[in-house]
């Protein structure tokens, strides 16, 4: 059975496995983090989530690796994702370090170079989900915040309504599981 790498929403097991995406059929197998440098960025629009979605981006000599959970699936479950992910993200494969220290090979989804844009803008229900999917994983409260600081700095370098957000996102440093940290 297939392993995949979440990064973005679907760190949120709960979203995963509920009744529109794969229905249960995700096994949540712990946290999970990149061993090359990676980082977050909010650089696609989602229509679905009407708003900019997640993407891993390369960040060689920058220190940081991205965090998610590493889930397996059967074959059908995959190619739900595949849809559910849609025209602007591509299937990639990734080595991650496992919650016992081992690297594994898994799927993740990432943007297509030709579909990744600046000036979009992100929701804070949508990082709302990364964020509870990675504090339920116990993942340094430090990449949270850093989540957190992504969005924002997402919001505020876009037009329209993103400063409304940016300013809910700040909430979102001082939810209850994130206070007791």
């Amino acid at each position: 059975m297939p392993l995949i790498f979440q990064y973005g929403s679907n760190c949120d097991a709960g979203r995963l496995n509920g009744e529109k995406r794969l229905a249960g059929d995700a096994n949540d197998l712990g946290r999970a983090e990149t061993v090359d440098e990676h980082d977050i960025c909010f650089d696609v629009w989602s229509q679905g989530n009407g708003c900019a979605a997640a993407d891993l981006l390369l960040a060689p000599g920058s220190g940081r690796h991205a965090w998610g959970v590493l889930y397996q699936i059967s074959d059908t479950a995959l190619a739900k994702l595949r849809q559910i992910e849609g025209k602007y993200y591509e299937e990639r494969r990734i080595i991650v370090r496992n919650e016992a220290g081992e690297e594994v090979e898994a799927s993740t989804f990432l943007v297509k170079m030709d579909a990744r844009r600046q000036g979009l803008w992100t929701s804070v229900d949508y990082v709302g989900h990364i964020v509870k999917g990675l504090r339920e994983h116990e993942i340094a409260e430090e990449y949270v915040q850093h989540v957190i600081d992504i969005a924002i700095e997402t919001n505020r370098k876009a037009l329209g309504r993103a400063h409304d957000d940016a300013v809910a996102m700040e909430k979102l440093r001082n939810s209850e599981k994130g206070q007791k940290r």
